[in-house]
């Protein structure tokens, strides 16, 4: 029964709507990227199974199933807040912590993690940022992020780090798919040689994400067609979505977004492990770790419900 019920992360996204009714300014309020938003609002509705907003090229309204739903949902919210504000010890010292999420990840997924949990430390301020393999490798050897996710493990550790020292926790296995939702490609399993027969979308070439499809590619002796170079998998989504081209892209990533069509799995199949890294004698080292349980507790949850994760 809890499955068909919508998660806090869904009802704040809309609720935020239903103050500014624009989703570019909604999704910079909730922190997160307009993509990510707009995937919450349509899980929602899905899980409803109503129309709340209602979109257009000349903007967005909600409808009149939003309309009412909407001063509900934010009582019930007021209520929630009134009951945790009751139960909720002396106030502590806040505790905050800087969170480097791959951008080849994509952080749609995570941003619920982080949502979901802050609601069992509501003293905690989560800093999420969205970064390349070079920024995360940066911003770690300043010592600026306290616990990354990442496919590149040994890219993103500190200059002069030594491995022992930090904890690193494989928390999914993304498998890749072509996604292509413009491009007539059949039903069967896509060849390395069909792939790279048609217009590809890749990261830009400074981005180490593109070595794991250099790696996949090696032994084929055709070169790249490339179509456009992006620097976020929501900017590759949408591109293939208007353009006739494709890309490889996480199977995880492509159902949190909503996007069913389009998708070709590969006759040689393409996996990247996800990995969270953080220092072992962090002074936060019990409540990353906290959080690191709670993100394989989710996965493991998905795939017993036959994700691919």
């Amino acid at each position: 029964m809890i499955d068909n019920l919508p998660t806090i992360t869904q009802m704040e996204c809309f609720i935020i709507y239903g103050r500014v009714g624009n989703f570019a300014r909604a999704a910079r309020e909730a922190n997160i990227t307009q993509s990510a938003f707009s995937a919450q609002i349509k899980r929602l509705e899905c899980t409803l199974g109503v129309k709340l907003i209602e979109r257009s090229p000349r903007g967005s309204h909600l409808t009149e199933d939003g309309e009412r739903f909407l001063p509900r949902i934010r009582k019930w919210m007021e209520g929630l807040r009134e009951i945790v504000d009751d139960i909720r010890p002396e106030e502590e010292e806040p505790v905050e912590l800087n969170v480097g999420i791959l951008r080849s990840l994509g952080d749609i997924q995570m941003n619920r993690h982080v949502a979901r949990f802050r609601m069992l430390y509501p003293n905690l301020q989560f800093n999420v940022f969205d970064m390349p393999t070079y920024q995360i490798h940066q911003a770690m050897t300043e010592g600026r992020l306290d616990v990354v996710s990442t496919y590149f493990v040994e890219k993103s550790l500190p200059d002069g780090a030594s491995r022992e020292d930090y904890a690193v926790v494989r928390f999914c296995r993304d498998n890749m798919v072509y996604y292509g939702p413009r491009m007539d490609v059949g039903k069967s399993l896509l060849t390395r040689e069909q792939i790279l027969s048609m217009p590809l979308v890749l990261y830009p070439s400074s981005y180490y994400m593109n070595q794991i499809y250099t790696d996949y590619f090696m032994d084929v002796p055709m070169k790249y067609r490339i179509s456009a170079r992006l620097s976020s998998p929501y900017a590759i989504v949408h591109y293939c979505q208007e353009n006739e081209a494709g890309a490889l892209l996480p199977e995880r990533l492509l159902k949190a977004l909503g996007c069913t069509d389009g998708i070709s799995r590969l006759a040689v199949p393409l996996l990247a492990d996800g990995y969270l890294i953080y220092r072992k004698d962090h002074p936060e080292a019990s409540l990353i770790r906290a959080y690191v349980n709670e993100i394989l507790a989710s996965f493991r949850s998905r795939k017993t419900k036959g994700s691919t994760d």
